[in-house]
């Protein structure tokens, strides 16, 4: 039986087709969850993918962090079960409190597309396990707001427990200490601004993201088997 996947899609989603075909393509099964709902349907593993969430009104995440399906990932998430936002969905998490910090505007106030590098610095997360770690990927960003910003105290938390899990190799928005991705201390949710989704075919120029996928996979499927 396929890891599934649930996909949640609030009003001004775009990216959760891209993340619905990419994990099927991998050969897991993907279902989309609206926002409104507040059961997971039985998901093994969820995605709060990228897009603009309720209009990125107030801020991005801000409403979002408040739809009925928030409090089934929460509980899931609380229980051990894999989470990960990708640029609107991780500015989705952080404001929901399930990871630390903020995203700001992009230094130089300017909107970012464009494929940059990402190292991986720990494979004790959720979407690591199966990557390298020093392993270099090239992966797309598109965003305005990914300037992760959090406070000298956390930050040194985060470096101390090995939580960042990824960083920029040339920081393209700003972000403290090239932070491109970090995750939570159970290390079940993770949160990343580039979209691995977009990198998940030879036909889109770049499988640098397969092994993230791919290790969000093998997380779902021990989730699976653990609750079988």
């Amino acid at each position: 039986m396929s890891a599934r996947v649930g996909v949640v899609v609030f009003p001004g989603s775009n990216c959760e087709h891209d993340v619905v075909e990419a994990v099927r393509l991998l050969g897991g099964e993907a279902e989309l969850l609206w926002h409104a709902d507040d059961g997971l349907r039985g998901a093994d593993a969820v995605v709060v993918p990228g897009g603009f969430a309720h209009g990125d009104y107030l801020r991005p995440g801000a409403i979002a962090r408040f739809s009925p399906v928030m409090a089934g990932v929460q509980a899931f998430a609380a229980a051990g079960g894999p989470v990960v936002g990708i640029c609107n969905g991780f500015q989705v998490l952080t404001e929901a409190g399930l990871l630390p910090g903020a995203l700001q505007k992009n230094a130089g106030l300017k909107f970012l597309c464009a494929t940059v590098q990402l190292r991986v610095e720990t494979t004790a997360s959720a979407l690591t396990s199966l990557a390298e770690r020093g392993a270099v990927l090239e992966v797309p960003v598109n965003h305005f707001e990914g300037n992760y910003t959090v406070d000298a105290e956390t930050l040194a938390r985060l470096r101390d427990e090995d939580r960042v899990v990824l960083r920029y190799v040339d920081n393209p928005n700003g972000s403290v200490d090239d932070i491109a991705g970090v995750c939570n201390e159970g290390r079940n949710v993770v949160g990343l601004m580039p979209h691995p989704e977009r990198a998940s075919h030879e036909l889109l120029g770049s499988t640098d993201g397969v092994p993230l996928l791919r290790s969000l996979l093998e997380a779902a499927g021990a989730r699976a088997a653990a609750a079988a």
